[in-house]
């Protein structure tokens, strides 16, 4: 698999510097390096890259506007590289692999593009799926009964049972059913076990892939649940509602997500 990259900054020395480090990646193929956002946009929509590596900070539209110019084809994956770490947040909330500091850093760097290759991969298969599933629609519409949706799988088999999780320098291997909550804070996801708290490089939605839906629901934008933990459902205004976990942990259900309480009425 060939990640067809752009490299958007207006410092020529560190798109110089980028294109070198990214050399040690031979699966990493630079079409296009831009100076600044609109020819960063023009580039984007015409060449249709894979991964868009982007300063922050440029004359004229920044590296947030670039995203959102793009917004309105399949945009490409984005890191961030700047020299700026308060934009970390803003960065996350873009939905960015990763945000990398100048000079980057060669390990950070490798990290990076192993999440790029996941988030190919997957989107990939998913995209693969669905094609199936278009032309046996046309051919032969009744063989897609008996074809797996994701939405009631009655097999675990492809869901994860351990989770390992790096933080502090450490690595924990973490029993996926121990898992009380998971809460998001942009790429970064918070979980959450009776007696501990770890912090998991991830997306939310990365993460839902490897967890049993049958389980863990999402109960709010940035929350899921293992629906295994809950202990009480406690009603709240606005069609809103509590749900207390085996640890005494309350965790708000939105309204968007109630639907999510009526496993629990019976």
């Amino acid at each position: 698999m060939t990640i067809r990259t752009i490299i958007v900054d207006d410092e020529k020395l560190a798109i110089q510097g980028l294109q070198l480090r990214l050399e040690a990646f031979p699966d990493v193929e630079v079409i296009e390096t831009c100076a600044n956002g609109r020819e960063a946009i023009r580039a984007i929509k015409t060449l249709k890259p894979d991964l868009v590596f982007l300063d922050i900070q440029m004359p004229g539209f920044d590296g947030f506007s670039v995203v959102k110019g793009v917004m309105e084809v399949e945009p490409p994956l984005f890191v961030f590289v700047t020299a700026y770490q308060e934009h970390a947040i803003r960065a996350f909330e873009a939905n960015a692999v990763n945000y990398l500091m100048k000079p980057v850093d060669e390990a950070k760097l490798a990290d990076t593009i192993e999440r790029v290759k996941q988030r190919l991969a997957d989107k990939r298969s998913a995209e693969e799926a669905e094609k199936l599933k278009d032309v046996l629609a046309e051919v032969s519409p009744e063989s897609l009964e008996g074809i797996d949706t994701g939405e009631d799988d009655t097999s675990t088999s492809r869901y994860e049972k351990l989770i390992n999780i790096k933080d502090k320098g450490q690595i924990f291997r973490v029993d996926v059913d121990s898992i009380e909550r998971i809460e998001a804070a942009g790429d970064y996801m918070v979980i959450y076990t009776a007696d501990n708290s770890l912090i998991l490089r991830e997306t939310m939605k990365d993460l839902e892939r490897r967890v049993d839906p049958r389980s863990f629901q999402r109960v709010h934008r940035s929350t899921i649940v293992n629906l295994d933990q809950v202990r009480q459902v406690r009603p709240h205004t606005n069609g809103e509602c509590f749900l207390v976990l085996e640890s005494g942990a309350e965790v708000k259900v939105s309204r968007s997500y109630r639907d999510v309480v009526a496993r629990f009425v019976h």
